[in-house]
């Protein structure tokens, strides 16, 4: 392997790993969050919806906002470090959260962490990526990310298992966070061009008609995306004990990082539309069964076949959303990406606890499932549509 490659290799490694850490210190707790909320806080499905939506638009803001400032100063590196830092505090503001306002505080502080992040994040993988092989750049980047999230709620399995309690196991997931923070300034990062880059102006950006498309059906389907939050709960009203639920979010996390990177080559070899439309199709399949079967072992299978549906989206629409876009507004573009997909999860997240208060635990993935099944025979007609495959000729 030359020393180029070497060096893209390591880079997207090292970013991986970043993730890695983090995924682990956020998935230590995440899943323990409702249950602490609703058994220990009082808090209904509902509130559990309104704190992940609230959070979840505060990232969205940030998103554009960011990927546009690590476009145009070349700073996408420390807007990285100043991201992963932020959900370092939060864990220390879930600490001393004696409320779930004191908890909607601290989610808050957490997604606008990963708003600013993400964005110059997924830049930095797509500039470190060797050329036709983005799809299994951006897989390796997710397979590390849900490996972290899997060690992670293996923790949180121990931690529930074990009866410790809440707030001890807030304060050991400081330390993995505290180790991803650390990695950062190994990364590299491409100054090129930093003064020409100073120029570009948000107005001057133009997008591929296809990829606008796929925008609104990327907003549409994530309507129907409500917080992974719920998946948990819905376990738990099946018959699942805390310590049960525990350990199906760490075989939904296992799933997807062993098939992370197959599926982002896979998209590469063969084309996006190949893998993202299967991919919703399984997301609505899932979502559906999550209404329909209520014995043990179906919900065990429809964790797994969630972390399918995250494998085969993850790295594949990334890849294809970096493609699409113009070189110089990337990490923009990517933002535009994350902004759509966290205000569609806050109105998700509410109208999911609206339904569940008042129809039942059952209606949110009706809901859901349908939409996922519609928005994949939407972008199946997208990505094979029009004569000018330039900009997305990776998308077919």
């Amino acid at each position: 392997m030359s020393k180029k490659k070497t060096m893209i290799v390591s880079n997207i490694f090292l970013i991986g790993l970043v993730s890695f850490f983090m995924d682990m210190s956020t998935e230590m707790i995440y899943p323990i969050i409702p249950l602490y909320l609703t058994a220990v806080l009082g808090a209904t499905p509902a509130i559990v919806g309104v704190i992940e939506g609230v959070a979840e638009s505060v990232a969205s803001l940030l998103k554009v906002a960011s990927g546009y400032i690590g476009d145009r100063y070349q700073n996408k590196k420390r807007l990285a470090f100043l991201g992963y830092s932020a959900s370092v505090l939060y864990k220390f503001v879930l600490l001393i959260a004696g409320s779930w306002g004191g908890v909607l505080a601290a989610r808050v502080i957490d997604r606008t962490g990963k708003g600013i992040r993400t964005a110059p994040r997924d830049a930095l993988v797509a500039q470190s990526s060797e050329k036709g092989k983005l799809g299994g750049s951006f897989g390796l980047h997710k397979m590390l990310d849900m490996a972290g999230s899997s060690l992670g709620a293996l923790f949180a399995f121990l931690f529930i298992a074990f009866g410790m309690k809440y707030r001890p196991a807030f304060l050991w997931s400081v330390i993995p966070g505290v180790v991803a923070v650390a990695i950062i300034p190994l990364i590299r990062e491409e100054k090129g061009a930093v003064q020409k880059q100073r120029r570009l102006v948000f107005r001057g950006l133009k997008l591929d008609a296809r990829l606008k498309w796929y925008f609104a059906v990327i907003f549409l389907f994530c309507l129907g995306n409500s917080s992974n939050a719920f998946l948990l709960l819905k376990a738990q009203s099946r018959g699942f004990s805390t310590s049960e639920v525990m350990l199906l979010y760490l075989i939904f996390n296992v799933s997807a990082s062993i098939l992370a990177i197959p599926a982002g080559r896979l998209s590469d070899r063969f084309g996006r539309s190949r893998i993202l439309v299967p991919g919703y199709l399984i997301y609505g399949l899932v979502y559906l069964g999550f209404a329909l079967l209520t014995s043990k072992v179906s919900l065990l299978i429809l964790f797994v076949a969630y972390g399918v549906y995250t494998a085969f989206i993850s790295g594949a629409e990334r890849a294809l959303i970096a493609e699409a876009s113009p070189a110089e507004y990337k990490g923009t573009v990517l933002g535009i990406y994350g902004m759509l997909q966290g205000f569609g999860l806050l109105f998700s997240s509410m109208i999911a606890g609206g339904m569940w208060n008042v129809w039942g635990s059952d209606a949110p993935f009706w809901f859901g499932g349908v939409l996922g099944i519609v928005s994949a025979l939407l972008i199946a007609v997208i990505l094979r549509s029009g004569k000018g495959r330039k900009a997305m000729s990776r998308s077919v």
